[in-house]
């Protein structure tokens, strides 16, 4: 018998090839709506190389130019224009992507989402394929039973070779584990089904099958290599650092290594106060957009209820942009400052007045409210020095072998002592670690030798110095010279010492500078100026002096505007000028070196927060300061950025860009990324690329629904071409819309645009249809039950479709309508598919009857098999809609009724070949309670039973004939267990019941009567046939010699026989099961006993008048 699956798809060939085209039309159709290959991350994936590539132009075969060929030269130069303008815009969106990696402060990357598998490709499963075709053939050295090989050859027939498997794997929803899985589950109902052994458990059976299964689905693949090619794939379903991401999209955005360089040293990727800057502005130009909406009610976009959902929409806005400040502001500065009361709630509102325009005296009062607010107390620094004691040179009054050693303290507090050297080699390299609250502190370092007098008590000083450090001076060791008594023998010591003083993480810049201001340094000197981050959004300019922990002064920099200026001439000190500028304020400031400016301008300009951004006078003697400065190094790169045309893409606002758009591509050529990527996804994003779309989301303003809204048109989109789609993926965004759309906020967002609900009634309506064509062909969108339970989840997600809103539920009754639509359609395409491949209809004209029958049992045996497997694959799916599957199958098995009847009606009268059929149908649909009795069953018994009543009255007429002209011709020559005809008479008889009984017929009241008809046929057989045994024994008796040595003829004994067989065979051909039901036993024993006891009589007496003879 053929199997069901490997059979029945096989005739669906056209549309399964058809299949296989569509689908590598959307593997390689990632850029199809951008009408551009170039840098796609499926041309990388698939090898078809990165680039722009001209499509190829099939020209007329003409030796002029026409104006067909003008044609192709202007779609030529469009289509280069519009690819190039695409990678323009994904460059664009790399910009805005590589700022959300450098720097997030709303999402993570989740760690507890479901791990994919590794899924089969089309190339893996021919190799699948031939293995275990190799292991069937008895090509491997895998020892296995008969039980096993069995089980593999099921699973090669049925599974392996089914083309909706082949088609699954197209579609990219196939994985190891689904073949595991198969696989495990038909050998547990095997297993199960075996016989009990001592000593050999059932679980120990499948485990063993289990790792011989593995072993031929591996084939010669060394696991350990398998899982270190596969490692940097498997690594994509973790965390990702951020230079994963980075590579992740540039290869889905198409960005070249180079431009990744560019950018990120244009745009200071890997410095974080520059990013937080960065953020910062644009936060407020966002809050400035919010304000130009409350003016202008023309920017407004449309809503589903105008009036009221405006002003809603506006706070909405501020609200976002107040919790993205609020998250930004949680992000810890520095240790011990997390939870500092100068958090955005304190300082946003003046940054609203500010950003507004509301700068009047208020606002000048606001601002020194502010900074009363801000103390020096709130101010905290903490460094940490390393001092490293090296060596001295210039003792030369010591003896070589006078012991000396150092002393080290800061600040006069702990004092750390060397080790003890000789004079004569004086060597320490010897670390003290340090920890002090003053931005100059004082670093002592002493040289003692050990006191040769019994009598003094302490050693003696050598020498001493005292260094300055601070975090900007250089790390290396260097000489210094000491401070020697008066006295001493050597006058010239220096010592050899590398002070690290780190900068704590809150403080930004220091160094020393002039400064004037009119309410703080209010005159011109040079001072030491450290700037501080109180939080995220709160900066001081703190002046120190040594040994203070406390600033002397200072100054927060909210409000402020940095930038450069042009020399003072009033004043004194300092060469290179700039000042901080806010309404009712100017402080100037002044260093000595041109790089300092720079520094400090930088600095300040991240601090402040401002739109404008300083730009440096170029001179010549500037430009020669800075030669090698680290200002000219960010202008070079800034520089080259320029160079290849990367300007625009830094310099770009990302407040006026529509970043709704910008996302939707960005999430379009990621999901293509990932669907095309080594991993069974079905749709859903890896970690890495959730945590960029979220950061993305929230760091941009992109709405929740619309970012939904549009992956379901992506998903649907990839679903309709033959992608496989987990139906949970959908139901999760489609709850989320439809919750959004019927004002049940679930992101907090009350307002609902009009262009959100209208795309969205359009995806529920596709979505709805989409359903439906999967319900319909649930046999083939989910093979074998696979993806694991994505068929009820599908169902779930039909059900949830169809309510109108997301509170009332749908009447049941709606549902079973459409489940119950869906399913007689299914009826229509599995039958319509397997009869294709039976070729029953293409076989009524040219073929035989006989051929057509044959045809006949062989669709019914794939159809019994087709709904076995929707019996064992997707009946606990539909476990709440068993009676529509009850009527799916009545309907299919309708659908092959016609069939039946035309079969049956070209067949020759009185031929029995249909009854193998009636059988194998009859003995299917008793074995199925839902079935049995059914429609299907009763039509069934209905078009055979005229057959069966023919059948037996040709057979009881058959027979009555063969005992007529059997006894007519009969030579009493002993047969078996009687002569010729007897022995024919009781085959036919037997085998005439056994044909019956066989049958099983369904209905009990024709079943008895047949049994009936049977038992009483073969009594009135036998009778018939006894009674003509008998007129034979007589005449024989009439016949014999009269001699004294009477013989009995051979014929006289094969009768006798006749008689004790028909004794023998009565209660088997009479009786029910040994029971005598109908009374014939009885009567045809009596009658046979009779008949028995007339001829001993008739022989005795024959043997008695011949001995008197």
């Amino acid at each position: 018998m053929l199997d069901p699956s490997s059979s029945e798809e096989e005739s669906d060939s056209e549309t399964i090839d058809g299949g296989e085209d569509g689908s590598e039309t959307v593997s390689l159709g990632v850029p199809t709506q951008s009408g551009s290959r170039s840098h796609s991350p499926a041309s990388d994936n698939l090898s078809l190389g990165t680039g722009t590539r001209a499509p190829a132009v099939v020209r007329p075969a003409s030796p002029s130019p026409s104006i067909v060929s003008e044609k192709d030269r202007k779609d030529d130069i469009e289509r280069a224009e519009k690819e190039k303008e695409d990678q323009r815009r994904r460059l664009q969106i790399y910009v805005f992507v590589s700022r959300t990696i450098a720097y997030p402060f709303n999402a993570k990357q989740p760690t507890d989402m479901t791990r994919r598998q590794l899924k089969i490709t089309k190339q893996q499963l021919q190799q699948i394929k031939e293995r275990f075709q190799s292991f069937l053939q008895g090509e491997t050295q895998i020892v296995a039973d008969e039980a096993f090989t069995n089980a593999v050859q099921s699973y090669f027939e049925v599974f392996l070779k089914s083309d909706r498997i082949t088609k699954m794997v197209l579609s990219g929803g196939c994985s190891a584990n689904d073949f595991r899985e198969v696989f495990k589950n038909n050998i547990e109902k095997r297993v199960r089904s075996l016989p009990e052994i001592d000593g050999l458990s059932k679980e120990t059976v499948l485990s063993s099958w289990m790792v011989k299964f593995d072993q031929i689905f591996r084939g010669e693949d060394d696991p350990r290599k398998q899982g270190s090619r596969s490692a940097a794939s498997v690594a994509s379903e973790l965390v990702l650092s951020k230079e994963q991401l980075y590579d992740m999209f540039q290869t889905i955005l198409g960005v070249k290594k180079f431009e990744h360089q560019l950018l990120y040293n244009a745009l200071q990727l890997d410095n974080a106060d520059e990013q937080a800057a960065a953020i910062r502005r644009e936060l407020d130009g966002r809050l400035q957009s919010v304000e130009a909406l409350t003016k202008n009610r023309k920017l407004m976009p449309k809503f589903v209820l105008q009036k009221e959902m405006e002003s809603l929409y506006t706070e909405e806005v501020r609200s976002s942009v107040n919790i993205l400040m609020a998250n930004l502001e949680s992000l810890p500065v520095s240790k011990g400052n997390t939870d500092s009361k100068y958090s955005l709630q304190r300082l946003k509102k003046y940054h609203r007045a500010q950003n507004a325009g509301f700068q009047t005296s208020r606002g000048s009062d606001s601002q020194e409210e502010t900074e009363a607010q801000l103390s020096k107390l709130d101010v905290v620094l903490s460094f940490t020095l390393e001092v490293v004691v090296m060596e001295v040179k210039g003792l030369k009054s010591l003896a070589p072998n006078r012991i000396v050693y150092c002393t080290m303290e800061v600040d006069g507090g702990e004092k750390l002592q060397t080790d003890q050297a000789e004079a004569s080699k004086p060597c320490w390299d010897t670390q003290g670690d340090f920890t002090t609250t003053h931005p100059l502190p004082n670093v002592k370092v002493k040289l003692y030798t050990e006191s040769s007098s019994m009598l003094s008590i302490d050693d003696k000083e050598l020498g001493k110095v005292v260094i300055r450090p601070n975090p900007m001076d250089p790390r290396g060791p260097q000489w210094h010279k000491m401070h020697v008594p008066k006295n001493a023998a050597d006058q010239d010591l220096k010592i050899k010492i590398a002070v690290k003083m780190d900068k704590p993480q809150n403080m930004k810049h220091c160094g020393y500078l002039y400064a004037m201001g009119k309410t703080v340094w209010k005159k011109w000197k040079r001072r030491y100026f450290v700037l501080v981050q109180i939080s995220q959004y709160t900066f001081a300019m703190c002046s120190y002096r040594e040994k203070k922990s406390e600033p002397t002064e200072l100054m927060q920099l909210d409000g402020f505007t940095v930038d450069y200026s042009d020399p003072m001439h009033d004043v004194e000190g300092g060469t290179h000028f700039f000042n901080a500028v806010k309404e009712g304020d100017n402080v100037g400031f002044a260093c000595d070196e041109e790089n300092d400016r720079h520094l400090w301008v930088q600095a300040m300009y991240r601090a402040t927060g401002q739109s404008h951004k300083p730009v440096p006078p170029t001179t010549a003697q500037s430009r020669q300061q800075n030669a090698n400065s680290q200002i000219a190094r960010i202008q070079g790169d800034a520089d080259r950025a320029r160079k290849h045309g990367m300007d625009e893409f830094i310099q770009a606002d990302p407040c006026k860009f529509p970043h709704n758009y910008l996302f939707t591509e960005m999430q379009r050529l990621t999901l293509d990324y990932r669907l095309y990527d080594p991993f069974c996804s079905l749709g859903w994003f890896s970690p890495g690329q959730v945590f960029v779309l979220d950061e993305y989301c929230a760091r941009y303003g992109v709405r929740g629904c619309y970012r939904h809204l549009q992956y379901l048109a992506e998903l649907l989109n990839r679903a309709e071409q033959g992608t496989m789609i987990d139906p949970t993926l959908i139901h999760y965004s489609f709850a989320f819309c439809a919750s959004h759309v019927h004002g049940n906020r679930p992101d907090g967002i009350g307002t609902v645009l009009y262009e959100e609900r209208e795309q969205f009634e359009e995806i529920k309506e596709r979505l709805r249809i989409l359903l439906e064509n999967q319900i319909t062909h649930f046999r083939y969108c989910f093979p074998f039950g696979r993806p694991e339970g994505a068929l009820k989840a599908t169902l779930s997600l039909l059900e949830r479709v169809l309510m109108k809103d997301i509170v009332t539920p749908v009447p049941p009754e709606e549902v079973r309508a459409v489940i119950k639509k869906c399913l007689e359609n299914a009826a229509l395409v599995n039958y319509t598919r397997i009869s294709s491949y039976a070729k029953i209809e293409e076989s009524h004209e040219n073929e035989s009857p006989k051929k057509r029958l044959e045809d006949l049992m062989h669709l019914a045996e794939l159809c019994i098999d087709l709904l076995q497997q929707n019996e064992e694959h997707h009946a606990e799916a539909f476990a709440w809609f068993s009676d529509l599957m009850v009527d799916h199958a009545e309907l299919f098995w309708s659908l092959f009724a016609v069939d039946m009847d035309s079969v049956l009606d070209g067949q020759p009268p009185d031929t029995w070949d249909s009854f193998p059929l009636f059988q194998l149908l009859n003995d299917y649909l008793l074995n199925d309670n839902s079935l049995m009795n059914g429609r299907f069953h009763n039509k069934l018994r209905d078009t055979f039973a005229p057959m069966v009543v023919r059948y037996v009255d040709l057979m009881e007429s058959s027979i009555a004939q063969s005992i007529h002209k059997g006894f007519e011709r009969e030579k009493w020559e002993i047969r078996g267990n009687g002569c010729a005809t007897s022995e024919d008479m009781f085959w036919k008889l037997d085998a005439l019941q056994s044909f019956i009984r066989d049958l099983h017929w369904p209905e009990e009241v024709f079943a008895k009567h047949l049994e009936q008809r049977l038992k009483l046929m073969a009594a009135d057989m036998m009778e018939s046939c006894i009674k003509r045994t008998l007129q034979a024994f007589e005449r024989w008796l009439q016949k014999g010699s009269k001699s004294t040595d009477y013989m009995v003829p051979i014929g006289i004994s094969a009768m006798i026989n006749v008689v004790i067989d028909a004794k023998n065979q009565s209660l088997k051909l009479c009786a029910v099961d040994g029971i005598d039901v109908h009374q014939y036993h009885t009567k045809i024993d009596e009658f046979l006993e009779k008949v028995s006891q007339q001829m001993i009589r008739g022989l005795v007496q024959k043997v008695l008048t011949s001995s008197l003879h």
